[in-house]
């Protein structure tokens, strides 16, 4: 397994559409739900919490490339793809666990906002510092 983080889901009932695959909409939670395991295991949150500060989406550009039904189980790797001045992209992907077969990736773009300054914060310094720390997309 390569230095990229990975999260298990298995598909429920639930996450089910009309026709009987994941809906589309659902993917936006599961990716969340890797996000959220992966700047918990990576991301020093209560550096982020004791600064005031917080992660924004403010983009995602999802590829679907094949449903995910009942019972299977998915695993979505997750790592930086890009640091810029003042936002930043994780890369996901998403795969039938046990496989190569890739359901679904993604890019989400994100600023760490001060809503003191009511603004995006410069990715600089010890901000910076943090997020060069992180697993990188693609995996060495």
């Amino acid at each position: 397994m390569s230095d990229l983080h990975h999260t298990r889901i298995k598909v429920r009932g639930y996450h089910l559409d009309l026709y009987g695959h994941v809906n589309n909409a659902r993917y936006l939670e599961f990716l969340e739900e890797a996000r959220w395991g992966f700047t918990e295991d990576h991301g020093q949150l209560e550096y982020f919490a004791k600064a005031g500060l917080a992660f924004v989406i403010v983009n995602i550009n999802i590829d679907y490339r094949r449903p995910a039904f009942m019972n299977e189980e998915i695993l979505i790797e997750t790592g930086m793809k890009k640091i810029g001045s003042r936002s930043a992209v994780i890369h996901q992907k998403v795969f039938l666990a046990g496989t190569q077969t890739v359901i679904a990736e993604a890019d989400v773009t994100f600023v760490i906002y001060d809503p003191k300054k009511d603004a995006a914060v410069p990715m600089e310094n010890e901000l910076r510092t943090i997020f060069d720390a992180l697993p990188r997309w693609p995996a060495a």
